[in-house]
Parts: structure tokens; sequence; C-alpha cells
């Protein structure tokens, strides 16, 4: 497991599932093996020498302020998902959190940066007679008013997608534990050296979360940036964004913010080394990758 230090803030990549060759052209139709040819520094790491983007499925833990935080929660296991690569999963997810340091009751806040199959899916667990309970059941489940407030607007909502909120988000809200909070245009401070900052786009609700300790920072993506090669083009949109123009104004503005400062960006997606320093280059930009 990956593991960095911002200041006295402590994160730890907890790993779900590497996904297979086929969600690249699917996620994001632009970066064809063309495209990813044309930026050499997105290989070996980043992109396999034939073009195909590397993308895993993982979350963030972090410690701060003396709190236990889990940033998104993955895709679950034993749950029925259209995407063959996420359904009926059964990995050690739960395990692999715990030998970091976080069991399950000791976790604080869950961080939902958007309300996806992809960021919820550990949300529950299964319970009696077919039920799902919370998973971090002393945890408070934090996402955005306006991300929830989409969801339960959408009409003709299709069958997968209600499955996944009615077994990932509905029992936290029935639990009394899902916290929905108003984020403001400049960001929202939820916890000390914890920052919720609107990423409208991916979803209308959609937040990364910017870290802050001392002389250091960092920012979670969620899913504003699915890939690095999204940083060599701004404008490659993802399959899945509800508003394409916004969600390219999210993440030219987010990178423009970011190029050339020393704050870690942390991607939901990438794959390993998951963290580097934004610089300018061309007319986009490169990740340049950060030890952990």
């Amino acid at each position: 497991m990956s593991h960095w230090q911002i200041g006295d803030i402590a994160v730890h990549r907890i790993d779900e599932i590497d996904l297979p060759p086929a969600t690249g052209p699917w996620l994001l139709p632009g970066a064809t093996p063309e495209v990813v040819a044309g930026f050499d520094w997105l290989t070996p790491s980043f992109a396999a020498p034939d073009g195909h983007l590397r993308l895993s499925v993982h979350t963030f833990a972090l410690e701060i302020a003396g709190l236990r935080v889990l940033v998104d929660t993955g895709i679950g296991n034993g749950k029925t998902r259209a995407n063959p690569a996420w359904n009926d999963l059964d990995t050690a997810y739960l395990e692999r959190l715990a030998a970091a340091g976080f069991a399950s009751e000791s976790i604080d806040h869950v961080i939902l940066t958007h309300l996806h199959a992809d960021h919820v899916g550990w949300n529950t667990r299964p319970g009696p007679g077919g039920s799902w309970l919370p998973t971090f059941p002393n945890a408070r489940y934090v996402t955005s008013a306006a991300e929830d407030a989409h969801w339960s607007q959408v009409q003709d909502m299709e069958e997968s997608r209600r499955l996944m909120l009615d077994d990932s988000v509905e029992p936290v809200r029935a639990h009394g534990l899902l916290d929905l909070v108003d984020v403001e245009e400049g960001g929202t401070r939820l916890l000390p050296g914890l920052t919720l900052v609107p990423m409208p786009g991916h979803t209308p609700g959609q937040i990364a979360v910017r870290l802050d300790s001392g002389a250091h920072s960092a920012v979670i993506t969620g899913d504003c940036v699915h890939h690095p090669v999204q940083l060599a083009d701004p404008a490659l949109c993802s399959c899945v964004d509800i508003d394409p123009v916004a969600a390219v104004r999210s993440r030219t503005r987010l990178l423009d913010e970011l190029a050339d400062t020393d704050t870690l960006l942390l991607g939901s997606h990438f794959p390993p080394p998951t963290a580097g320093l934004v610089r300018r280059d061309g007319d986009g930009f490169r990740l340049v990758p950060a030890r952990h």
C-alpha cells in the first residue's frame, strides 16, 4: 500500500481492483492509442506500450486531526452491477483497510466525492434478510447537497443506477448517518486541514478534497480527472460526464491552479504511482510522479 505524508496528515492508498484494458476505450474514447503515444511520459506507469490506459479503483484513508477519514468507498463486494468488471466482487478490501490501521468501526468520516457505483460501494455490507447495513457504523457519511439533490430529481433513472443507490446510499440515509453539505464555490472546510471543493461536470455535485497542513498540501481528484492523459489534454472527457463543458472547465481550473506548485495531486483512478506534481507542458500539463 502506498503512503504519503502531507505535513501532519497521513494518506494511505487502499487498493480494491485494477480495471481491465477495455475500460480505457469505453471511459475515455478520445484517448486513442495514437493520442496516448503522443505523450511519452504516460508510458509505462500510466499507459501500456500498446497505448491502453492503466486505471484502478482504490480509496484514500486519512489520519487527520486525530480522526480517521475515508475518501470514497470503491465498488464493494457481492453487489449486482451492470459493468462486468464490477459485478459481484469478492476482494480483500476491508482486510487491506484494516491492515493500514483503519478497522471499519474506527472510521470517523466517509467523504463521497460523488454518487457513482465505483465510489460508494463499500458504504454498506450485507445484513440479514437481504438487507444492507452501513459498513462504517460509527462514521458520518458526507457528500454535497447538490449531488444528492441531483439524483433525487432524476426521472426515468436506469435500473442499474437505482439499484446502486438502493443498496449503497439509501441504507446509510435510513440509519441516519448521511450528512449533506452545501459546498461553497470557494470550498467548504469540513475538518481542520480538510476542505471540500466543488468540481461540477462529471456529476453536478462532484467534489474534490483539498488537504492542508503547514506548508504542505494535496488534492484528491474524485472523477474531475480520471487519468493523467487528461492532464496532457484537459479537453478529453469521460463518456459518463453529465456536463462535459463544465467538466472541462472544472478540470482546467484545477490543473491551472496546481501547475508548478508543490501541491500533490492524488488521482482517484490513477494507477501507481498515483500521486504527482502538476507541471505545465506545452498547451497542457504533465504529472511528475512523487515518491511515497
